[in-house]
């Protein structure tokens, strides 16, 4: 092999890292991108406007994603596997219980999980095995977090993981194209208020029976 050929080979082989991190960097730039707009403005945001936000170009948006119905799967994962993480730490880190779930409750805002409803319901296979774990996950560690606020008597009994999320994922998404800017100043607010209402005993009883994931997703 001459001097060229092995600087030429030993170049190639350096920089394949490189490009392998600015691709994976350009593809959650891309996801987070879609995560928000999409909060913003619903699923049928253009593509062209999730490529400007990330940063890049549409060549590179298409290179990782197909199609749309693509990418919503991705940010489906993303945010589910995020919110996971946040209630897996928060009920890991916190000593209180109920610490623990007002932790979780307010980074689930952070992690846009009022995107879900928007991508859940566009066409995707719901039944995907990826989406299926995902889901499975974000579950179970969400019905911990309220386990343990529930077994510390701080969290009321007539509730269940499918009341929880449909709360915050109303409280946080705002009406797609309303241009509400400013509404991320009032989300946490709103949660306080929503938290307080959580603790028991409890005040009032509520109507109905207390909803599963199950029972949304039956219903949706």
């Amino acid at each position: 092999m001459t001097a060229v050929a092995a600087c030429a080979k030993s170049g190639k082989q350096g920089q394949q890292p490189r490009l392998r991190a600015d691709a994976l960097r350009n593809r959650e730039r891309i996801i987070a991108a879609a995560r928000e707009t999409m909060v913003e403005f619903g699923a049928e945001v253009p593509l062209d406007e999730i490529a400007r936000r990330a940063g890049v170009g549409n060549a590179t948006l298409y290179r990782h994603f197909a199609d749309r119905l693509e990418l919503i799967h991705h940010v489906t994962l993303s945010v589910m596997s995020r919110t996971a993480d946040r209630a897996e730490s928060a009920l890991a880190e916190e000593s209180d219980a109920f610490q623990a779930l007002r932790r979780f409750v307010h980074a689930a805002v952070e992690e846009r999980i009022g995107a879900l409803c928007p991508l859940l319901s566009d066409g995707i296979d719901r039944d995907h095995p990826d989406l299926l774990a995902a889901r499975e996950r974000l579950e179970a560690a969400v019905e911990a977090v309220m386990g343990a606020a529930r077994d510390s008597g701080q969290l009321r009994t007539d509730i269940a993981v499918g009341d929880l999320m449909v709360a915050i994922t109303q409280l946080t998404r705002p009406l797609p194209g309303s241009s509400c800017l400013n509404f991320d100043q009032f989300v946490h607010r709103h949660l306080q208020l929503f938290l307080d209402g959580l603790q028991a005993p409890a005040r009032s009883e509520l109507p109905g029976a207390a909803a599963t994931l199950d029972d949304l997703r039956r219903r949706s």
